[in-house]
């Protein structure tokens, strides 16, 4: 098994998004992490390395998250989760990459399924955590926030960014995990705020629930039993709307069943890709 950094590679692209690679090497299938709001790839901590014996396993960083390159962060660019997605088909083309599995929590859920829709032949498997095409409830949908939560979630993000953190980190990963919400906690705090603030309004009043139908990458849902972030009837949504997709509800509280419940996750995930393998 062999690691390697974006400090081992010249590439733009890999750099940029700050790409980490573990596990086998080519000709292994590829999978593919990336992170949610307030996170970077270390939160894939407690699922990704049960993927390095048989895959080669990337985890990436959101440009203006982690590790990535900051100065590339261009609030115009990025006004859209379009930018996310060509970094992500990027780094596939940076390594040459088809037909890999793609692994992404919350609002990458989403980055994914427009790489996946724009370069089809690059995925051949999506499995999306916790996933929303629109946060904001609209005439015969329900996204799980009226238009003034969402206001006032980034008003008082914008207004107390430590303080908003704080709040934030248990409903995300379920506040009788205290070891979580301090981790998340201080992961939204290394993030510089103007980005995050940024990322959140792009991210909260996004809506890609028109793009779903021209997805047709076999797709995995999988949902927390108790997110408000994105509730179950959002799940219930995209599967009725994908034309390849199974929705599977995972027992645990807030937002991140990756973190709070990682070995069911895991479980879930090995069953989508053994039911019809991606490699065969």
């Amino acid at each position: 098994m062999s690691t390697v950094t974006t400090s081992d590679s010249n590439s733009s692209a890999l750099r940029r998004s700050n790409v980490t690679i573990t596990g086998q090497g080519s000709p292994a299938p590829a999978i593919v992490f990336l992170h949610g709001l307030g996170s970077d790839q270390t939160s894939w901590r407690r699922l990704a390395p049960a993927f390095e014996d048989r895959y080669q396993v990337l985890l990436l960083d959101l440009v203006g998250a982690g590790s990535s390159d900051l100065a590339a962060y261009d609030y115009a660019k990025y006004g859209s989760l379009h930018a996310h997605a060509d970094d992500l088909l990027a780094v596939l083309h940076e390594l040459d990459l088809y037909n890999v599995v793609f692994v992404g929590h919350s609002i990458s859920s989403m980055i994914g399924v427009l790489a996946a829709i724009k370069e089809p032949k690059r995925f051949g498997r999506l499995v999306l955590l916790a996933p929303s095409p629109r946060f904001v409830n609209a005439e015969g949908y329900k996204g799980g926030f009226e238009q003034k939560d969402i206001q006032e979630l980034l008003a008082a993000m914008e207004g107390n960014y430590h303080g908003w953190s704080q709040g934030i980190a248990p409903v995300m990963v379920g506040a009788e995990n205290p070891e979580l919400v301090l981790e998340l906690t201080n992961s939204f705090l290394q993030t510089q705020p103007a980005i995050a603030q940024h990322f959140a309004r792009v991210t909260f009043f996004s809506d890609h629930r028109a793009d779903l139908p021209f997805l047709t990458t076999p797709t995995l849902i999988l949902q927390c039993a108790h997110d408000v972030i994105a509730p179950l009837a959002v799940g219930n949504y995209i599967n009725e709307t994908l034309a390849d997709s199974q929705l599977v509800v995972i027992d645990t509280p807030g937002h991140s069943a990756h973190l709070s419940a990682p070995a069911e996750t895991l479980q879930e995930i090995e069953k989508f890709l053994q039911v019809a393998p991606v490699f065969a």
